[in-house]
């Protein structure tokens, strides 16, 4: 299931963490809100936070510095960023603990740390500035590089593989479902044609067969031609959605009382999601017009943003990559799983 950070450790992560000319690539999303949201349920000693997407540990090391009596429990499945992280964290020896695993194997971790109850959790959904980076990874559709897309590369199941291999109408639903592509079915029928001649290896002739496909009003009128390809690729290797539909009701359950989590989502489908786990955490499960809601029908949460919110202008001309970030997040107000509404009607 899951496994020790140590086991995985890159020889040089300080170089992983940088670009060319030595800078620093990662740059925290809305840290400064996230430290303050979180923070109020790390005030005891030995507090527990999870950093489900530790990442480089931006957020992570953010947090640790402002609430010294917390302790983190850090998980990823990217080698590489957990290298990175073990290196940033240093400072916090002895408060962390780090864990190769997949966010959705959430309360398996916590079961084998012997971990009931947590006070905060973290998840900074999507790629993180390290993968878009590192050019053989295969994410940017901006560079070529192999289509490779996946975030742990224990697993075998590569983007090209996917092209290669999936049946037409499966493709289709991957770009539809994923991408939101209007365009699917014209792409597929490039990508099939192209492939019978030759297998795709490369992003570079992936984009072009996808900027071929499309009316030349699509590939002109504004944002990249293959930006909701790559993105539906990406999230079918990775099986983020499922992943993060296995996450929400997992963290929730394990809350502690007051305990607080925050989500940073990039895209309408990952939002979508959280904003239908937290609105169902946070409303009452009674029938309608109950003049009295019984306790067990009480809602165990309550909202700690008003819908969604954005990054700053600020930030965003700071980091472009924070233009479509969306943060949603809720404090446990009742102990308790939430009720099955289905079963209350």
């Amino acid at each position: 299931m899951s496994e020790p950070a140590s086991a995985q450790v890159s020889a040089d992560p300080a170089a992983l963490a940088t670009d060319r000319l030595g800078s620093v690539v990662h740059t925290p999303v809305m840290r400064d809100r996230i430290t303050a949201l979180l923070g109020p349920a790390l005030t005891t000693p030995g507090a527990i936070y999870v950093d489900a997407t530790l990442g480089m540990a931006g957020h992570a090391s953010a947090i640790l510095a402002a609430n010294p009596d917390a302790r983190l429990i850090g998980i990823d499945h990217d080698a590489d960023a957990l290298a990175i992280a073990e290196e940033t964290l240093k400072p916090f020896a002895g408060r962390v603990r780090l864990v190769r695993a997949r966010f959705d194997e959430l309360a398996a971790v916590l079961d084998d740390l012997g971990v009931a109850q947590i006070d905060s959790l973290l998840a900074d959904l999507g790629l993180s500035s390290l993968q878009i980076d590192q050019r053989d990874r295969g994410f940017a559709y901006a560079t070529d590089a192999p289509l490779d897309m996946r975030m742990d590369t224990r697993n075998p199941r590569t983007a090209a593989h996917v092209l290669n291999t999936a049946a037409p109408g499966e493709l289709v639903r991957i770009l539809r479902r994923f991408g939101e592509e209007p365009h699917a079915e014209r792409i597929v029928r490039a990508i099939v044609a192209e492939r019978v001649r030759e297998p795709f290896s490369d992003s570079a002739r992936l984009v072009e067969v996808i900027s071929s496909a499309l009316p030349a009003a699509v590939r002109h009128g504004g944002g990249h031609p293959a930006k909701r390809t790559f993105q539906a690729l990406r999230i079918e290797v990775n099986g983020e959605l499922d992943a993060l539909a296995g996450l929400l009701p997992d963290a929730l359950d394990r809350l502690a009382m007051n305990g607080r989590i925050a989500v940073l989502a990039y895209h309408s489908l990952e939002d979508r999601l959280v904003k239908q786990t937290f609105a169902q955490a946070t409303s009452d499960s009674a029938p309608a017009r109950l003049p009295v809601v019984p306790e067990p029908l009480l809602a165990r949460f309550a909202a700690l943003t008003r819908g969604a919110e954005k990054p700053t202008a600020d930030e965003v001309a700071e980091n472009p990559r924070a233009a479509s970030a969306r943060l949603r997040a809720v404090q446990r107000i009742r102990p308790g799983k939430i009720p099955n509404r289905e079963e209350n009607r």
